[in-house]
């Protein structure tokens, strides 16, 4: 909205020249949002509040856990609020690939938004049954399938996949992109879900996997670094980095208030729709695999799940002391913010890992 006020102006007052960069844009987009979540943190924490929306924890979790119960959930709005208005202001809003990111994160709130609100009012852990959970994210999902798929059709994207480290090995999905975008907006969804059982940790390991999508929508928007890295380029892609520097700035701002020992968490309608913004970006700078790299700690949080039942299921026997495995640590003797802080150690890992792949191929 700003870009479009405020550039138009730049023959009459020179200094707003300075709008059309994506840079100076990402970097205003980024401050805005975290200072909409610092500003708004504390009045939104005193509503919750007063409206009793407070955290219901699982009987079966680590009892350390209980303790939190009351605590105000539903922060994730505050996250939303502070990434879109943001985006709004700074963005290109005719741009097709800001509009395919702010929807799908929304909708993707919303379903998260429902199951919140459900456990408040039934007073359990309890929302949404998963397999409507599941079916609402599959039809968000492969609404954002179609919507890639038409205009690939227009020839504004391409159906093709970037394996890390094989610059020459491009094959294209055609129609079969429709169900591989499904299961990864799915996946991711629900993959950020999972991680956030600890004081900060879902957001920390969050900021650091959208700053490395931030310098890569950035490199794939840019001619001169995408012809350099082989990457394949979109032009409208470099708009999404004002969308990535909005979630950056968001985080950081709820990771004030969400930081051990957290006065408020995010609940399912910050963790879906948060999950879902990082696979949508991936899909439309075609990094959909690198996003496993990036992402690495969420990959290893669903994946331990994943093996827990199914290690159940088929043997009767558990692999881990409890899943997701940020319990099983935790079970293990770590303290809450030990585990923390070496999954963050381990994120920025991965995410620096993950930059180094662009060369290394």
């Amino acid at each position: 909205m700003l870009y479009h006020l405020l550039y138009p102006l730049h023959t009459q007052f020179s200094v707003l020249n300075v709008v059309q960069y994506i840079t100076f844009r990402t970097a205003a987009a980024s401050l805005s949002a975290l200072a909409i979540s610092l500003s708004l943190g504390p009045w939104l924490i005193r509503t919750l509040r007063a409206f009793q929306v407070g955290q219901v924890i699982r009987q079966e979790g680590p009892t350390s856990h209980r303790p939190k119960a009351g605590t105000p959930t539903m922060g994730g709005l505050l996250i939303l609020a502070a990434a879109i208005v943001p985006t709004l202001l700074w963005a290109r809003l005719t741009n097709p690939y800001v509009w395919i990111a702010l929807l799908t994160t929304v909708l993707f709130g919303a379903i998260g938004f429902a199951d919140d609100y459900l456990k408040i009012v039934r007073r359990n852990h309890h929302g949404l049954l998963p397999r409507y959970k599941l079916a609402l994210q599959i039809v968000v999902a492969t609404g954002v399938g179609i919507a890639l798929l038409a205009l690939a059709h227009r020839g504004e994207y391409n159906t093709r996949l970037i394996f890390p480290f094989f610059k020459w090995l491009i094959p294209d999905l055609g129609f079969w992109y429709l169900p591989f975008v499904v299961f990864n907006l799915c996946a991711w969804s629900n993959a950020v879900n999972l991680t956030d059982g600890l004081d900060g940790l879902a957001i920390s390991t969050f900021a650091i996997a959208a700053s490395v999508l931030t310098a890569l929508a950035y490199v794939t928007g840019h001619r001169v670094l995408a012809d350099y890295l082989l990457l394949v380029r979109f032009p409208q892609s470099a708009e999404l980095t004002v969308f990535c520097g909005a979630l950056v700035g968001a985080s950081l701002g709820f990771l004030w208030y969400n930081a051990y020992p957290a006065e408020i968490f995010m609940g399912d309608v910050g963790s879906l729709a948060l999950g879902a913004a990082l696979a949508t970006v991936a899909v439309l700078i075609k990094q959909e695999l690198l996003l496993g790299v990036v992402g690495g700690i969420f990959v290893l949080e669903e994946l331990s799940v994943v093996i827990q039942v199914a290690s159940f299921k088929l043997t009767g026997k558990r692999v881990f002391r409890m899943a997701p495995l940020h319990h099983h640590f935790e079970l293990s003797g770590w303290s809450e913010p030990k585990v923390i802080t070496r999954f963050v150690i381990v994120a920025i890992v991965f995410g620096l890992f993950s930059l180094t792949t662009l060369k290394l191929r």
